[in-house]
């Protein structure tokens, strides 16, 4: 896509317009806009395009709200129980922030498959209670192990890219019959494969289903970051000055494996 990278920052609001009185200058706040020195937020009152950030929730952790405030309203769209075992695939900062919310519905047991070593570490850090190398392992008939056969209440697949195609097709093995199987992740650039045979008496939702004002669940999501139940700060392993923008994108593109949370900071 042609269009500027990026869509999550925090700042100190500079000007406000003759219309909105909710907002004041030199209030710290998140906005969801495409990474640059200035932003112009959208205050809707629903959409929460623009949260205030409260004092004990520094700038860092802010620009973390946008992807917590969409995990937050896929978990309460998952359709999870209390005692649930849940399995996340991929670990990267949708699946992380996946793990760490879900953990607040009391489940039995979350298993977290990742291939790259440094997100495994991170997320056995983070709380999951089992992590799966696929490199080491095959995730499917590690899953089939860990629940006696029985396979997952729930399966997120948070993978994405090119090996999205081929973590949904492990993702419906691994689920229970009547389980749930959530499919989050995007840009796989291929038809996802759908087998008859193995999604019959499963669910399948995908995204968000929830009618809830994204406004408000950014409010829940910032509840979780102020209180740490949302680990945002840990979940950082890279900052860079913008003048090295295309450092910090080449570091995602290129190495994927070194990096989780990347920060440009605008001073």
């Amino acid at each position: 896509s042609p269009s500027i990278m990026g869509y999550s920052l925090t700042g100190v609001v500079e000007k406000v317009a003759s219309d909105v009185n909710e907002y004041q200058v030199g209030q710290r706040v998140m906005v969801v806009a495409p990474h640059a020195e200035y932003a112009v937020g959208d205050v809707d009152a629903e959409a929460g395009r623009v949260v205030p950030l409260v004092d004990d929730v520094s700038f860092e952790e802010g620009t973390f709200l946008p992807l917590a405030t969409s995990a937050v309203a896929w978990a309460d769209s998952s359709g999870v129980q209390k005692g649930n075992t849940i399995v996340i695939l991929g670990q990267g900062l949708v699946g992380s922030l996946m793990m760490q919310v879900l953990r607040g519905y009391e489940p039995a047991r979350i298993i977290t498959i990742e291939a790259l070593p440094l997100r495994c570490q991170l997320s056995s850090e983070l709380g999951t209670d089992v992590v799966v190398n696929a490199t080491d392992e095959d995730p499917v008939a590690a899953v089939r192990r860990l629940t006696n056969g029985k396979g997952a209440d729930l399966v997120i697949d948070c993978v994405g890219g090119h090996a999205g195609v081929k973590s949904f097709e492990q993702a419906q093995d691994m689920v229970r019959t009547r389980g749930i199987i959530q499919l989050i992740a995007l840009y796989q650039q291929a038809p996802l494969p759908l087998y008859a045979s193995k999604i019959m008496s499963k669910r399948l939702v995908a995204g968000i289903l929830t009618d809830e004002p994204r406004a408000q669940i950014a409010l829940r999501a910032l509840e979780k970051i102020r209180t740490g139940e949302i680990q945002a700060a840990r979940m950082i392993t890279h900052r860079f000055p913008y003048t090295q923008a295309k450092e910090a994108f080449d570091l995602l593109w290129n190495a994927p494996g070194k990096a989780l949370g990347v920060l440009m900071i605008w001073k």
